[in-house]
């Protein structure tokens, strides 16, 4: 059997790190045996839907790299597919009308809860044969009053529902627009989809839709409902905790690589290992070892995954999400070659890309002002020896490396019979603005010979001036 799943996400909002992760989960199973990932966009609500959530859920999968075998499928593009289903299910005795007006279906609550009964429609207009004049009905399912649904669940094992606890749901509203659970039926059966994973919020829908899928006479997918992911405080999750579109976490600089690595090991675990590439979580992960129950999330450890990708990643892989974090700083890099040696330089001292590009600046613009505490500590008067007699060594050096920049530091260091933090804190501060920047001599030869000896000329003055 080929293995067909499917993300079907609803953008009445921001697509957050939950649906990121029910997603994940069946990207992954569908890579690992080969099978066929869907998405399509489950956009009915038309009220609450909106074009920019819809464009956040095709840009955060395409950030992620989750990329769909078919689709996007738009459940609005299918409405003549859903009203000829309905027409079946209305011919074929699977369905009927309903006439009863919100004020009789509101007595009937209020009735039933007067009772201590749980509310539910009590099929009224069930078998009824005739129209009821001037009003507009809706359709419902004709669901089954005996036996039960057995929900076949990989994560939770057999879930059993009592037929008769089931009511007959709206399958169409009185204007005529199919309902989400009719229409998830129908796709997940057009789409032949073989695995539903979701999340357990949506455990009560499916002996509905199980039901309605035999009235199909489609195969019953295989279900896997994943626990829902909850704040450190055992809240539901929330803005406060983290839950905001998976496309700030891009913003925040950090890879899509790190966010999918730590979503992938919330509920799911493969022995100790806490760092996984793409190819390891697609070759270990199944669904059937996902945990039954919640997990919080914890920004700190998403951070040092995030550090410890950084660290992993080649330096081009770096460059490629570095340049969108510099042009957010108004920073326009060019040379790509000089980017990735960049980031070379900073991925052992970064644990975000928005951090690495705020400490990089300097690489690509010119310093035009010294952090003032760094200066006074560093650049004052007794500076301008060491620069002097460092900038002098520079100008003379035939090959510009880390290697032979190193020497020079340390020439002059001891030469002077200083510690070398007297010799490379002032040139540090010179050519970085502040005391921030990678090993001395790696940043020099990153920032190559014209540049590194125009600031430390600057510097020189500007040392000297401080005495006065």
């Amino acid at each position: 059997m080929a293995i067909r799943t499917r993300f079907a996400p609803s953008p009445t909002g921001l697509l957050h790190i939950g649906g990121v992760r029910t997603a994940l989960f069946s990207w992954l199973y569908a890579r690992r045996h080969g099978g066929v990932f869907i998405l399509r966009i489950e956009d009915t609500d038309r009220e609450r839907s909106t074009d920019a959530a819809t464009q956040v859920i095709l840009d955060g999968m395409e950030w992620l790299g989750l990329t769909a075998d078919e689709g996007p499928f738009y459940q609005t593009r299918r409405m003549d597919r859903y009203r000829e289903v309905i027409g079946q299910f209305l011919q074929a005795g699977h369905a009927y009308h309903c006439y009863c007006s919100k004020e009789e279906l509101e007595e009937m609550r209020n009735r039933q809860l007067a009772a201590k009964q749980k509310p539910r429609y009590d099929g009224t207009c069930r078998n009824r044969t005739e129209p009821r004049p001037g009003v507009s009905p809706v359709v419902r399912f004709k669901n089954p009053l005996e036996g039960s649904v057995v929900v076949e669940d990989a994560i939770h094992g057999n879930v059993v529902f009592d037929n008769m606890e089931l009511d007959d749901l709206i399958i169409a509203r009185s204007d005529g627009t199919p309902t989400y659970n009719f229409c998830v039926v129908v796709d997940d059966s057009d789409m032949k989809c073989t695995h539903v994973i979701r999340g357990d919020d949506h455990l009560n829908n499916t002996p509905r839709q199980i039901n309605m899928l035999r009235a199909l006479g489609a195969p019953i997918p295989l279900y896997a409902h994943v626990p829902m992911i909850l704040g450190q405080d055992g809240a539901k999750l929330s803005k406060r905790h983290g839950a905001v579109s998976v496309l700030q976490y891009r913003e925040d600089g950090f890879l899509p690589e790190a966010l999918l690595n730590y979503l992938v090991r919330l509920g799911w675990s493969h022995g100790d290992q806490e760092v996984f590439s793409m190819e390891e979580m697609t070759q270990l992960f199944d669904i059937k070892d996902v945990n039954k129950s919640a997990s919080a999330f914890n920004p700190d450890k998403l951070l040092w995954l995030n550090q410890q990708h950084i660290m992993r990643a080649t330096p081009e892989r770096l460059a490629h999400y570095l340049k969108p974090q510099l042009a957010a700083l108004g920073v326009t890099v060019s040379d790509d070659a000089r980017l990735a040696a960049v980031a070379k330089a900073q991925q052992e001292r970064a644990k975000t890309l928005k951090e690495m590009a705020q400490n990089s600046v300097f690489f690509f613009e010119d310093v035009t002002a010294y952090d003032e505490k760094a200066a006074k500590k560093n650049l004052a008067a007794e500076a301008a020896g060491p620069l002097e007699a460092v900038l002098k060594k520079l100008s003379d050096l035939q090959t510009w490396t880390a290697s032979s920049l190193h020497d020079v530091v340390n020439q002059t260091a001891t030469e002077l019979g200083v510690g070398m933090g007297k010799v490379a804190q002032p040139i540090r501060v010179a050519v970085s603005g502040g005391t921030v920047s990678p090993p001395i001599d790696v940043t020099l030869e990153v920032l190559g010979r014209e540049v590194t000896l125009s600031r430390l000329e600057r510097a020189l003055a500007y040392a000297r001036a401080s005495g006065g």
